[in-house]
């Protein structure tokens, strides 16, 4: 790549680095898992950056990177079960603070509940913003597929989030 080149995927970087964190994140629940997510999308993004026409749709690009990244991961079985020696603490929630972060917990453990291609549409279409179509397009896949997920996704996640709720709940 030749200098104007690295100077404008510096430019997107700086710009996108941490937009493309919060969404790989949202996609898999762990700063650290996400951090690396992100950093292969933007290294598969480096690779293919003079081959890239169209520089509008980069978003795009980097968004099903690490959507795809996110749910490779997910079919790896390792990554299937987590045994613990010790559960983790009760987050107790004090006024609204306290409140907004259990509310934010409770999402995020009632995503990882949902299957990855359901929680890839959730993520995409209710937190990331995008329509039927523009997630169909950074998930590859058909509309219809997109709006089947979504209602499976939503079932799913009301179903993770009333065990994600009673789980926050201080013991009484």
């Amino acid at each position: 790549m030749d200098q104007h080149d690295e100077q404008e995927f510096a430019e997107y970087f700086a710009a996108r680095r941490e937009a493309v964190r919060r969404t790989a994140f949202l996609l898999c629940g762990d700063w650290h898992r996400a951090d690396d997510f992100a950093q292969t999308a933007f290294v598969a993004l480096h690779r293919r950056w003079r081959k890239i026409r169209d520089k509008q749709a980069l978003d795009a690009y980097v968004r099903r990177s690490v959507v795809r990244a996110v749910i490779d991961e997910s079919r790896r079985p390792w990554r299937r079960e987590r045994f613990v020696d010790q559960l983790p603490e009760t987050p107790v929630g004090d006024g609204e603070v306290g409140e907004s972060v259990a509310t934010r917990e409770a999402l995020v453990q009632g995503l990882r509940r949902v299957p990855p291609r359901q929680r890839a549409v959730l993520v995409l279409r209710f937190l990331e913003g995008l329509d039927v179509a523009a997630a169909a397009e950074a998930l590859g896949c058909s509309e219809g597929t997109v709006k089947s997920q979504t209602a499976r996704g939503l079932t799913a996640l009301r179903e993770a989030l009333g065990d994600a709720i009673d789980d926050l709940r201080p013991a009484s």
